[in-house]
């Protein structure tokens, strides 16, 4: 991982860029939680709005598909009154073989201040960040397996909408642990501020290797690992893994390893439910529960534009 000191913040301390949330301080996640929850608005309301970025541009760079991640980035980004540029990174320059930097010299030359970029290949937020300009913000939108920082965030921000003592909660973090950017980015979140008992609960071949996630408490049974908890995470099961955790379709693997009402009841009766989505529904959630009283999913996408809002605030605006 990099050097947050060198590759995150400025030198006075204020964030630049946004990789990873591993390492950086409660005070620093504290702040952002605020600043976003300033901008969460109830459905129907008018959202928040301002010009605080009037005047920059925002360039997404997604290699990957995606609909939440990339449309609350954009959304956030004009909320704020910036410019946002979008590229299919597969069906751009660099399907001709243009490199990443280039690309992002380019837009750099046409004087783009930040970018957002989602990649499967592990180093790439971190390899740009070395080596734009000064003035210039990157912010990860999902990075390989390793992290995807403002998930993190957003869950954590939902989390504390309902419970807001992350001191005195049990949080379960169900599903293909092993393969997951938003377990890794929830883990540090919730570690840094202050959830001690955290639970990685998924099938022996899904389990991450011993070395990661230390501190945390390890089921290899669904039920065991929900008992009594107050925060329930469920992460996508890839199909392409079914067959490496011996559960060789969606069927099989619900059977075993779905949230649904009667496994729910095994949490606390005011337990809440998440999911980063898409969702399997029938494979690692019931839609019952999914759409239930005790799910915060939709919720999870609303925090969505307000944290990247506020990230998008912090970076930017912090260089003036």
């Amino acid at each position: 991982m990099p050097d947050l000191t060198t590759e995150q913040l400025r030198p006075d301390g204020s964030l630049r860029h946004l990789l990873t949330l591993e390492g950086l301080s409660r005070a620093q996640l504290e702040r952002l939680l605020e600043r976003a929850q300033g901008f969460v608005r109830p459905l129907g309301v008018r959202p928040a709005m301002s010009q605080t970025l009037n005047g920059t541009t925002v360039a997404n760079l997604f290699t990957e598909p995606s609909t939440r991640t990339r449309v609350s980035f954009e959304l956030a980004a004009k909320r704020l009154g910036a410019a946002v540029v979008n590229l299919e990174m597969q069906l751009s320059s660099r399907v001709k073989g243009e490199s990443m930097l280039d690309t992002v010299y380019t837009l750099q030359s046409m004087q783009v201040d930040a970018f957002v970029i989602r990649d499967a290949e592990a180093g790439v937020p971190q390899l740009v960040a070395a080596h734009v300009a000064p003035h210039v913000s990157v912010l990860s939108a999902g990075e390989a397996h390793l992290s995807h920082p403002t998930q993190g965030l957003l869950d954590a921000l939902t989390i504390r909408q309902s419970k807001p003592r992350f001191g005195e909660l049990t949080v379960a973090i169900v599903g293909d642990i092993r393969h997951s950017r938003v377990a890794r980015s929830d883990w540090h979140a919730l570690r840094t501020l202050g959830v001690t008992q955290l639970r990685l609960v998924a099938p022996p071949a899904l389990m991450p290797d011993a070395g990661e996630f230390a501190g945390g408490a390890r089921h290899t049974r669904l039920e065991d690992g929900l008992k009594n908890a107050d925060v329930i995470v469920m992460l996508r099961i890839q199909k392409e893994r079914m067959g490496e955790a011996d559960l060789p379709d969606g069927k099989q693997y619900f059977g075993a390893w779905g949230l649904t009402r009667e496994r729910l009841a095994l949490a606390r009766p005011d337990a809440i439910v998440m999911h980063p989505q898409p969702m399997n529904r029938g494979i690692e959630i019931a839609s019952e529960v999914a759409d239930g009283p005790q799910s915060v999913i939709r919720d999870q996408v609303r925090n969505g534009v307000a944290v990247r809002m506020a990230v998008l605030e912090e970076v930017l605006g912090g260089r003036r």
